[in-house]
């Protein structure tokens, strides 16, 4: 009678379950959180702006909306307006990488794996926010048409190229990624399937299902579109991780236990949110 080869005994095989179960629930905390701290930020900028221009308008968890004839808008005040939201946003992107890159990618906890995922919502916030305000013609859309004053056609094309900018960042994440996660069970290369779907792809789709339903009524096509297009990060950054052969780390590794704090603070977050803006607030 042939020997039958050996197999992995179930005990280990749940073990590994438990940890990416664990890992998923850590990702989509941040990535609810990370998503959260971007809108904020973009949109009370916005808000703002919007005060200073004696613009009315109204805000809700779909965004904000002003109530201002397309006749009424001027050149100056599109850009004042619209200008300085992508621009903080694009500001908090760039100190998230810098804390991530020169202090925290070597270290031990969360922290890390949150600053990645701010850079990923403030860059898709920036970047396929243009390309979706392009298909709804709101938003940052107005901004490169104002600009050169040549009709509708730069949106279109500027959107198509960040989308093109966003694929290959996404591409170019990979280690990064990698370097964010603490457990070498998480890394080990045959485990590479398992980490894109738990820490990838897994909270790209319960966070943005979580952030759908809790703007029902109020969501619309523009945050579906949004929603969509962090798909142009995400999956190059999947393929990125998938095929990348980094396993190594200079830390000794950290016990793979659910962050309930981080946890917590993301549905509370995401409960202030839905409370607050549930209801449109007047901006005058």
């Amino acid at each position: 009678m042939l020997p039958t080869a050996p197999t992995a005994p179930k005990p280990v095989a749940r073990a590994t379950r438990s940890k990416f179960t664990t890992v998923f629930i850590n990702a989509t905390a941040c990535y609810l959180l990370a998503y959260l701290v971007v809108r904020l930020v973009s949109q009370a900028t916005l808000v703002y702006m919007g005060r200073q221009a004696g613009i009315p308008g109204t805000w809700d968890v779909s965004g904000v909306h002003f109530m201002l004839a397309d006749s009424g808008w001027r050149r100056d005040t599109v850009l004042a307006v619209y200008g300085p939201g992508p621009a903080a946003i694009g500001g908090m992107a760039v100190v998230a990488f810098l804390l991530f890159w020169k202090w925290q990618r070597h270290r031990r906890g969360l922290a890390k794996l949150l600053l990645l995922w701010l850079i990923f919502h403030a860059t898709n916030a920036i970047l396929g926010g243009l390309l979706a305000d392009t298909i709804t013609q709101s938003g940052s859309w107005f901004v490169p048409n104002w600009l050169l004053g040549a009709g509708t056609w730069p949106s279109t094309v500027l959107g198509l190229l960040f989308g093109a900018v966003q694929l290959a960042l996404g591409s170019a994440a990979a280690i990064p990624f990698l370097l964010a996660q603490d457990s070498r069970t998480v890394l080990q290369f045959d485990h590479r399937p398992l980490l894109v779907r738990y820490t990838i792809l897994g909270p790209w789709l319960a966070g943005s299902v979580l952030l759908a339903v809790a703007a029902i009524p109020h969501l619309g096509l523009n945050e579906v579109l949004r929603f969509g297009t962090m798909g142009l990060l995400l999956i190059p950054l999947a393929q990125g991780v998938a095929e990348e052969s980094f396993t190594f780390k200079k830390v000794l590794p950290s016990p793979t236990r659910v962050s309930w704090v981080l946890a917590g603070l993301a549905l509370l977050g995401l409960l202030a949110w839905r409370l607050a803006l549930g209801g449109p607030v007047a901006v005058h």
